[in-house]
């Protein structure tokens, strides 16, 4: 321990930076920044091991900023700590085609490991990257040879803990004894609103203690830089539980504001960043000003943390040669690559093979690829039996202790907590070295909206296990049919949603959900059993859209996916029969893969001067963009035996129909 001068000077550098960028931006959050500034630098100069040269070293610890609008204070530090992030790019803070935007972004800025924002979210992704470094340690380190034993650091507010998502994902957590998740909590009692008092005054400390963290309290966060360090250095001893740090501070340190909301998210005014600067020792003249004895300080502890990195090379150069398929692997699976060949594990079916329900087909499909993709790690949130994520003789992910599994364990019990579990499987895709996999029922992926939403704006490959969906789940009624839900994420950029129609579609969304690596995947699967169509072939399915069956000189072309695709099907044999009319099939199992496709391919599935009509039994929305006219359910479903429901169904009701004009 020890302390100096330099010490306060890079933390009053920091606090300034982040007055400065804001001011300039005319916008942004200075508070977060000017109270958390000490512990900031405690973390990153004294304790957290990195290499700024190399921002995505294997075992660097990790950093997550779940108060994202405070994002000001991870900039200063990524630029004091030589990231590639230079005073221009503070100065370019919330502005257009920066790498400084308004909350942190993984894919746009060095040493920004997940994005963050969306309260709740960014602890919750730190107890996925937590998860994924205990079983890829668990996985590849070997006696003598320690190559991932990295932690995850996480700063939250407030406002993190009051919302739902990081509750769900701490409680699993505490049962997971994460013992390698220390969070810091800014205890500074201030939301937008004003004071805490207003509407949090939980014991948040005997929260946590009953979920199994671990638990301490620091009551100076201002001043108290050897408390701040003990405190972390006594969470990393505790190897068992995950440990949150109540760090009391005062929000705008500094500020003639602080201790107020009305720091929190403006910029200071000119006369009160003149009398900051002079308190703190700065010519108030001159902006984004850092002392080279703060550079220095932070470039010594950077070169500290490149030596780290080049003996962990060392050490994995020693390990190439006494574990080499294990070397290998780890390799490939930090380049985002797949095993060589792994796709002829996928099934493939014909005409002659018997109707299976595509969660089924799904429950196949992972049971064929797990041993030829190790690094597939997921689970389900408590509906293992219902969406059949798991494979025979899986073993579970489990603290030890339990006796339930242990941490090499890949299949994941994340319990009711659809919205933890995605944003979970967020911080497991982050981490690099796990490709995860969450299943719940189609309609409560809806629960996880604001998860899936940041799969896709972070380019994670996550997959979504969406079982149950349609009407076709029968007799659980409205409250669990999904209606809405393939419009709402078909909405979403960068988010495929596919409805395979049979097992070669179903192979084929697993082929291109794998294979996408900036791209979650929401694939939609059947309770009810579905027959294998004539047509239907991986190769064609891979395209999102394409001719199931062809119709010289058709009259009309119906467009459907998934369980309406043979409905389809029985449809050209009933309109040609009775109505003199001819049709052809188009299955369109991904919306957005289709829209990939070069105009000449999509022209040739559904061609100009023939009539057509989409069939699913969701909403319409979304479906006017390929087809002329739509067949669907813009109303919600009803409780029965699923025949008896697409019955009940068959008769287009407006959306209005109740309500009173």
């Amino acid at each position: 321990m020890g302390f100096t001068e330099t010490d306060k000077l890079a933390i009053n550098t920091i606090r300034t930076l982040a007055v400065d960028a804001t001011f300039h931006a005319n916008s942004g959050h200075p508070g977060a920044p000017m109270g958390m500034a000490p512990v900031a630098h405690v973390l990153f100069n004294k304790i957290m091991k990195f290499n700024p040269k190399n921002p995505k070293w294997l075992n660097r610890d990790r950093f997550v900023l779940s108060n994202g609008h405070g994002c000001m204070l991870q900039y200063a530090l990524l630029h004091l700590y030589g990231f590639g992030l230079t005073i221009d790019d503070l100065k370019a803070f919330r502005s257009v085609d920066s790498i400084t935007p308004g909350h942190p972004e993984a894919h746009d800025t060095p040493g920004i490991e997940v994005t963050t924002g969306p309260l709740g979210q960014g602890i919750s992704n730190a107890v996925g990257l937590a998860i994924a470094q205990a079983h890829t340690g668990a996985c590849f380190n070997k006696p003598g040879f320690d190559l991932v034993d990295n932690y995850t650091y996480c700063f939250l507010g407030d406002g993190c803990l009051m919302e739902g998502v990081s509750s769900e994902a701490c409680s699993l957590a505490g049962h997971l004894q994460l013992g390698n998740l220390i969070a810091i909590w800014d205890d500074n009692h201030i939301t937008i609103d004003g004071d805490t008092n207003q509407a949090f005054t939980e014991d948040v400390l005997k929260r946590y203690e009953s979920y199994g963290w671990h638990v301490l309290s620091v009551e100076d966060g201002d001043h108290d830089l050897e408390g701040i360090e003990a405190a972390i250095r006594k969470a990393q001893e505790v190897k068992d539980k995950p440990t949150l740090i109540k760090l009391k501070t005062i929000i705008g340190f500094g500020s003639k504001q602080q201790g107020t909301h009305g720091v929190h998210g403006s910029p200071l005014k000119a006369d009160d960043i003149k009398q900051l600067k002079e308190k703190f020792g700065f010519n108030p003249e001159q902006s984004f000003v850092v002392p080279q004895e703060v550079y220095d300080l932070c470039n010594k502890t950077a070169t500290e943390g490149a030596a780290k990195e080049e003996e962990w090379n060392k050490m994995f150069s020693k390990y190439a040669e006494q574990y080499k398929a294990e070397h290998d692997d780890l390799v490939r699976r930090l380049k985002g690559d797949l095993p060589e060949g792994w796709e002829k594990a996928l099934p493939v079916y014909t005409p002659a093979d018997s109707a299976v329900a595509s969660r089924k087909l799904s429950e196949i499909v992972i049971n064929k690829i797990f041993d030829v993709i190790p690094e597939l790690v997921g689970g389900s949130a408590d509906l293992t039996g219902s969406n059949l994520t798991r494979w025979k003789g899986a073993i579970d992910f489990q603290p030890p202790s339990t006796g339930l599994g242990d941490y090499t364990g890949r299949y994941i019990r994340f319990g009711v907590r659809e919205h933890g579990m995605g944003a979970i499987l967020n911080g497991m895709c982050a981490y690099g070295t796990v490709l995860p996999y969450g299943g719940t029922f189609l309609n409560f992926v809806s629960y996880a909206a604001g998860a899936v939403r940041l799969s896709a704006l972070s380019q994670h490959r996550v997959i979504w296990v969406a079982t149950h969906d349609s009407i076709g789940l029968g007799e659980d009624g409205p409250t669990h049919q999904p209606i809405e839900t393939l419009a709402h994420f078909r909405a979403l950029p960068n988010c495929m949603v596919w409805r395979p129609a049979d097992g070669n579609e179903n192979s084929a969304a697993y082929y291109v959900a794998l294979t996408s690596k900036h791209t979650p995947s929401i694939i939609a699967l059947s309770r009810q059993n579905l027959p294998q169509l004539e047509g239907s072939v991986i190769d064609k399915a891979i395209k999102g859209g394409y001719v199931l069956h062809e119709q010289e000189g058709a009259d009309i072309t119906l467009v459907s996916t998934g369980s309406e695709v043979c409905i389809c099907i029985d449809a050209v044999k009933e309109l040609a029969e009775k109505h003199n009319i001819k049709a052809r099939v188009v299955s369109m199992p991904c919306f957005e893969v289709f829209d990939a496709q070069s105009k000449e391919y999509r022209l040739s599935v559904l061609p100009d001067g023939i009539p057509s009509l989409s069939v699913e039994v969701m909403s319409t929305m979304g479906w006017e963009r390929y087809t002329h006219e739509q067949f669907g359910l813009n109303r919600f479903g009803a409780s029965g035996a699923y025949k008896d429901v697409y019955k009940a169904s068959s008769n287009p009701v407006s959306n209005y129909d109740q309500i009173p004009c």
